[in-house]
C-alpha cells in the first residue's frame, strides 16, 4: 500500500450525476432517492447527500455474499473528507498521557503484529427514515451499514508501543476530516481506556483485503466491533490518551440516547437520562425480496436475509409470512464470527391476498429483536421486527 499512488478524489468532479431512483418506502415520505455511480470508488448508491456525502447501499447488494463488496460500502462523513492523501508522508500520531508520543508511518504500523476481524459497520441512525413520529436528521432507509473484514493492528498494541501511563481514562481520536467554517467542533470521538486496550478494536488498513477506499477513510480507520459506527473515525491521524472524561462535543453532546437498554422513550419526549450511544443491538433484515414487490402466486415462499447480533453473535433467526402470527425457524449460513452478517433462508406459508414478511433475530447473549420500535429523538439504535409487504399476481 506504500506504493500506493497520491489520490485526488472529487476535487475534480463538478457534481453527481443521477439517472434513476430507488423508492425507500419511509413512511413520512417523500421516499425516492437518486442513485449515482460518481463518487471514486463506488457503484450504484443511493445518495442522502453529496457534501459531505452520505451514501446508502441498496438492500439488493445484502442478498449477495454476506461480506459488502467495497464499492458499495455505504459513506458517512460529518464534514468534508480529505480529497489528496499521500500515503507516503501520512503519520499517525500517539500522545496525551504516554511515555513514549509516537509518530508511525504506515510502514512502520504494517509491521506491527497483524489481525483481523469480520465486522458490521452501522451508522447509528441507520433506519431513522422508518421511524415514526419522524425525527431530524439523515432519512437513511435500511442500508447505512455494511460488513467487511478488517485488516490491521490492534489498538492495544499501539498504545502498548506508547506506554499508556497511570492514571488514564479515556482514548481519544481524530481523523484528517476538517469543519467547513471556523468554530465548528472537529469531529472526535473517544472509548474507554479499558475498551480500547480490549484486544479487539483495530487500526485497520485494509478492508476485505483491499486499501480502504478514500470515501471510505483511506488510509486507516478504527474499527470498533460490535459498537456503532460513529466510534469508527475515519482518516484516523491522531490518538490522545486522556487522564480525564472527553468532554468536546461529539462525546459530551451529539450521540446521545435514553439511558435504558432500549434506547426508548415515549414519543415527543424532550428531558430524560442520557448516555453516549455505545454498543449496538441484534437486527435483521429480508433482503430476497424488496419491500412492495409483486410476485407470481405461489402458497410457499422462500425468503431470505441478513441478520447480526449486535455486540454478540447470532443464536437463531424465524422469520414469518403473515405479520407474526406464525413463526419458522430460518437455515443458518456460515459463521463469520460473532460481529459478522449471519445469512439466513427460510421458506414461509403465505396467503393469496399477499403477505407481511418479518424476520426476528436473537443474539447469543439471549437478546430479542423487539415486535414494537423504540423512539428517541435522535432517531438512533432503532431497534425492531422490520416488515416487507408482497402482492401476488
Amino acid at each position: 500500500m506504500i506504493a500506493r499512488r497520491r489520490f485526488l478524489a472529487l476535487s475534480a468532479m463538478a457534481g453527481p450525476a443521477f439517472a434513476q431512483s430507488v423508492d425507500l418506502h419511509l413512511p413520512g415520505g417523500p421516499s425516492l432517492r437518486p442513485l449515482t455511480t460518481d463518487f471514486p470508488g463506488k457503484g450504484p448508491m443511493i445518495v442522502q447527500r453529496t457534501m459531505a456525502p452520505l451514501l446508502e447501499t441498496p438492500m439488493a447488494v445484502f442478498d449477495g455474499d454476506i461480506l459488502t463488496p467495497n464499492d458499495r460500502h455505504y459513506v458517512r462523513w460529518h464534514w468534508p473528507f480529505p480529497t489528496e492523501v499521500d500515503p507516503v508522508a501520512f503519520r499517525l500520531t500517539v500522545g496525551g498521557r504516554v511515555a513514549r508520543p509516537l509518530s508511525l508511518s504506515l510502514a512502520e504500523l504494517q509491521r506491527l503484529p497483524q489481525g483481523e476481524i469480520t465486522a458490521v459497520n452501522q451508522c447509528s441512525g441507520n433506519s431513522r427514515g422508518l421511524v415514526t413520529p419522524r425525527v431530524a436528521g439523515a432519512q437513511w432507509g435500511h442500508g447505512a451499514m455494511a460488513n467487511a473484514r478488517w485488516t490491521g493492528v490492534r489498538l492495544r498494541d499501539v498504545l502498548a508501543r506508547a506506554g499508556v501511563r497511570p492514571g488514564a481514562v479515556v482514548v481519544r481520536f481524530g481523523g484528517l476530516d476538517v469543519p467547513p467554517v471556523a468554530g465548528a467542533p472537529q469531529f472526535l470521538k473517544s472509548l474507554a481506556i479499558d475498551h480500547a486496550q480490549d484486544g479487539e478494536v483495530m487500526i485497520a488498513w485494509a478492508m476485505n483485503g483491499a486499501p480502504l477506499p478514500i470515501v471510505n477513510g483511506f488510509p486507516l480507520r478504527l474499527v470498533v466491533p460490535g459498537w456503532f459506527a460513529t466510534y469508527w473515525v475515519k482518516a484516523l491521524d491522531r490518538i490522545e490518551v486522556l487522564d480525564r472524561p472527553d468532554d468536546t462535543y461529539w462525546m459530551a453532546k451529539a450521540y446521545k440516547v435514553p439511558a435504558n437498554p432500549a434506547a426508548d422513550v415515549a414519543p415527543g419526549t424532550k428531558d430524560f437520562p442520557a448516555e453516549p450511544i455505545g454498543r449496538m443491538p441484534p437486527r435483521s433484515f429480508i433482503t430476497s425480496i424488496a419491500d412492495g414487490a409483486v410476485r407470481a402466486w405461489t402458497p410457499r415462499l422462500a425468503v431470505g436475509g441478513v441478520a447480526f447480533g449486535g455486540d454478540s453473535g447470532v443464536r437463531g433467526v424465524e422469520v414469518s409470512g403473515d405479520g407474526g402470527a406464525n413463526w419458522v425457524p430460518a437455515r443458518l449460513g456460515v459463521d463469520a464470527g460473532r460481529y459478522s452478517f449471519r445469512r439466513f433462508d427460510a421458506e414461509v406459508a403465505v396467503a393469496r391476498a399477499g403477505a407481511v414478511l418479518m424476520a426476528r433475530a436473537t443474539s447469543d447473549a439471549g437478546r430479542v429483536q423487539p415486535m414494537t420500535a423504540n423512539w428517541n429523538p435522535g432517531g438512533y439504535a432503532r431497534n425492531v421486527v422490520e416488515t416487507v409487504r408482497v402482492g401476488f399476481a
